[in-house]
């Protein structure tokens, strides 16, 4: 079963966040814990781990901005 990886709250007036860069490649396999991703978004930079070991699917593209909460990936 598929792990989804939602787009995070950065902070309590935060709706929506930069996906900045993908940090591991489409298809390459991660451990919980991995650095995946980076977000900005008005006051920070963060960089986003794995919630779980599995195969990386990028389902949103780097450069645009996304909705708190949307998916932008999965680990399968």
């Amino acid at each position: 079963m598929a792990t989804e990886i939602l787009l995070p709250k950065l902070g309590f007036s935060v709706n929506e966040a930069l996906l900045t860069e993908w940090l591991v490649a489409d298809g390459a396999t991660v451990s919980k814990g991995d650095i995946l991703y980076a977000l900005e978004s008005e006051k920070s930079v963060q960089e986003i781990e794995a919630p779980a070991d599995g195969t990386l699917r990028i389902l949103k593209e780097a450069g645009e901005t996304y909705d708190v909460g949307t998916v932008i990936g999965e680990l399968v």
